[in-house]
Parts: structure tokens; sequence; C-alpha cells
């Protein structure tokens, strides 16, 4: 009987024991939308590559596991996460309350922050709620919320993409614009050198308006992945590694604070 009931215990312990293994020789899938430059994007040769890739696979190097990226369309982010076509959402997802209640998300991994962009030396006073009268656009949503809360009385006009918004400014309608920090910097100031366009003053956060940053969505059940993942983040913020990605691609910081 007792010998049994050992031979029972040990094979419970083979089989977990197989089970621990086989999780953690899986491969981490990571979907991507592979069409948001810098930091997720197709290379000449198929290939999907990126700041996020980067930083993603550096994380895996500290927690010992095989990764790969996998395109995956923005709309199909969440439902494929959830029919487990994928491990985790690794796509400049921005972490609300709204995706909490399908999802879950490690720690955040960066956070752009927004800030004024205009003609080199050109000045706003932020310490007015009209911003002195500067004529401003911003696009709807986080920007706007912010412009809203912060400064009422400001002249701002409200664009449904960042190309009208260059394209005012370009011709003068605008005086400034507040934009997210990447995407003012790759979509308009590197994308027109010789215009003189540069960041003025400080970036902006505010939580209320621009949530609590970009994390990897998990799902709900996927606690440990959640604790490896989060790991990994803290590994690669603490031994300089995610400092010497993000100087690869920005010469700035975009994890906020």
């Amino acid at each position: 009987m007792i010998a049994s009931v050992r031979k029972v215990a040990l094979m419970s312990v083979m089989i977990f024991a197989s089970f621990s293994v086989v999780a953690a020789d899986d491969v981490i899938r990571f979907a991507t939308e592979a069409a948001y430059p810098p930091f997720n994007e197709r290379a000449p040769d198929g290939t999907i590559i990126g700041w996020e890739i980067d930083l993603g696979m550096a994380m895996c190097e500290k927690i010992h596991r095989k990764c790969e990226f996998v395109a995956q369309d923005w709309d199909g982010m969440i439902p494929g996460l959830l029919s487990k076509r994928f491990d985790g959402i690794f796509a400049s997802m921005t972490i609300t309350e709204e995706r909490k209640k399908r999802i879950d998300f490690t720690n955040k991994y960066y956070q752009s922050p927004a800030r004024f962009v205009a003609k080199k030396d050109f000045k706003i006073d932020r310490s007015a709620s009209n911003l002195g009268g500067v004529r401003l656009g911003t696009l709807a949503g986080v920007a706007q919320c912010y412009l809203q809360k912060h400064y009422p009385d400001a002249k701002v006009s409200i664009y449904p993409s960042a190309e009208d918004m260059y394209l005012d400014l370009h011709a003068g309608r605008l005086d400034s614009i507040l934009s997210e920090t990447v995407q003012a910097d790759f979509g308009l100031i590197r994308k027109n050198p010789d215009a003189g366009y540069a960041f003025i003053g400080e970036p902006v956060l505010d939580k209320e308006c621009f949530g609590e940053g970009i994390g990897i969505g998990v799902r709900k059940d996927d606690v440990e992945l959640k604790t490896l993942l989060n790991k990994a983040i803290a590994e690669v913020r603490a031994d300089g590694t995610y400092d010497k990605i993000e100087a690869k691609y920005f010469g700035y910081d975009i994890y906020g604070q």
C-alpha cells in the first residue's frame, strides 16, 4: 500500500516536472502591428524590425526564453490574444481601464509624452490659460484632453489626422502643435530637416489623459507570464540595456516618470 502511494506520488512529481519543462521551453509569441515605425515595421526582406522588437528580444534574453514576433492587424489584437493565437500583445498598446476589462497588462515599458512643436525659438506662455494666444493644433484624444484640462482658453483646432495638422503648420495657419513626442519627431521634425521645427519646452504628461503608459497585453489567467515579463522589464531598465536600445532609436527618454 505504502509502495503504491509512493509510486503515485512519484508519477505526479514527474508529470508536474514534465509540464514545467515544456512550459519553460515554449516559445513566447508576441503580436505586433508591423506598421508603426520606429516601434515596429517591415524591413525590405519582410522581417519585422523596430524598437519594440529589439526591446522584446533583449527582455527574453534576461529571462532565458525564446521569443518571436508575429504580425497582426490592430483590430484583431485582443481577439487574437483571447483565442490564444499568440501569448502577448507587444504593439504600443496603451493601458486603459476599458481594455483591462478584457485583458491584463504588464507594467509599462514606455510612455511617450506629448510635446509642443513649432519653429525653433518660438515662445509659448505655458503659464497662461490661453497659452498666450497661440494658434494651436492637435489630434483628437489624449492631447486634446490635456489641453482642455490645463488650457481651457487656448485657441485649439482639432484634426482628424497628423498629416492634415502638419499641412496647416507648414502653411502658417498654425503657430504650434501639441503631439505625441515620437509621432512628431519621426512624422514631422525628421521628415522636414530644413523647416526649422523643434520641440518647445518640456514634455507634458497627465495620467488622467494619457493613461498609465504602454504595456504588454496578456490574458488575465496568464499570471506567471505577466510576472516573468515584469521581471524582464525591470532587469533591462536596471542594467542599462533599455537605455542603449532607446538611444539607438530616439536619443531621448520615452519611458517617462
